[in-house]
This record gives C-alpha cells, structure tokens and sequence, in this order.
C-alpha cells in the first residue's frame, strides 16, 4: 500500500512538472520545431523537416504567411495562432499544428551574430560548415551601404577584417560565438 501512494505522488509530480514544460514561453533566440497534419503529404515537408528560428523582434517566419509573433506565447499558443492565421490566409483549410514540449531549444551556445549593414542582423545557428560569406548571404546579404570589401571577423577578443570579393576570402571557416560585422561604405565606395 505504501509503494502505490508513493507511485501516486509521483505521478502527480510528473503531471505537474509536464504542465510546467509545455506552458514554458517561447524566447528569442529559440529555435523550433513545428509540425503540421491535415494538409497534402507534399505540404508538410515544408514545415516538419525545418527548424524555425525565433528572430530578436520575437517572431517566427513562416511559408505563405510571413512573420508570426511568438515570443511570449507557449508551443500550444503558438499552435493555434498559426492554425488560425493559415485558415483566415485561406492556405490550408484543417491545418493542425504541433510545437511539442521539448522542440523549444535554446541555441545561445552555439551562434554567430552577423552585424553591421545587413539586412537581417542578428544570431544564426552555427554550423561546421559554415563559412564567412554564407554567414553574411544568410543574414540577407549586404545593404546597399554596406562594404564587403572590409568584412571584420571577431574572434576570442581579437579581430581581422576581409575582402568577401575576393573568393579565397570567401571560405573562411567561422566558429561558435564568432561576430562578423559588414560596416558602411566609405566616400569612395569601399
């Protein structure tokens, strides 16, 4: 009799803990994992194969719709927002949408912040294989303003800067917490 009672203890603090996961808010600097049933086989390739990355402004990009607010919101708000926003998009007609406990990842430890005159700044997921010009192409590329003729890499407290037109340039290998930052053209264009 014992044992049950403490089998029955445990399972209620199992409940309550697993409440406690899957009403965890959604951050910036999260990536997820989102999930869709309802719609044609072809469509869910879209979206059950990609990780979704939470942007600083605290939105989520997604296909056909755009950007969508999540930060603040838990997986299974962010769930129904987006099932609702594909139905009033007139997208998908039964979209069933899954941000399941545990596909919020924090990602802060493994990054590159790209900076500077790009259009998307801000952190990225680290890759092996990522190198200097894709970490730049990835935050979208330089402005009009901005140089790749003077790309700085800064690393372990020390920096160095690059010409990302010249292509043996362009494979230099990032690491984790690296910044790259694509400053203003000079005068001359440079």
């Amino acid at each position: 009799m014992k044992s049950l009672k403490i089998l029955a203890v445990l399972f209620c603090a199992l409940l309550f803990l697993g409440e406690r996961v899957s009403a965890q808010e959604i951050r910036s600097g999260s990536s997820l994992a989102i999930t869709i049933s309802g719609v044609p086989q072809e469509e869910t390739s879209r979206f059950n194969t990609a990780k979704f990355p939470v942007s600083n402004g605290g939105t989520v990009s997604m296909p056909f719709i755009g950007s969508v607010r999540a930060v603040g919101l838990t997986g299974d708000q962010l769930a129904r927002s987006l099932e609702a926003a594909y139905k009033k998009a007139g997208i998908y007609t039964m979209p069933t949408f899954n941000v399941s406990d545990g596909t919020i990842i924090d990602i802060t430890q493994l990054t590159v912040v790209v900076g500077g005159q790009v259009r998307r700044p801000g952190p990225m997921p680290y890759n092996r294989t990522l190198t200097l010009y894709d970490a730049v192409q990835t935050a979208g590329g330089a402005t009009e303003f901005g140089s790749m003729k003077r790309v700085t890499l800064f690393r372990n407290g020390k920096s160095k800067d690059y010409d990302l037109t010249k292509g043996q340039f362009m494979t230099i290998p990032l690491e984790p917490n690296d910044t790259v930052e694509v400053p203003q053209k000079t005068i001359l264009g440079n």
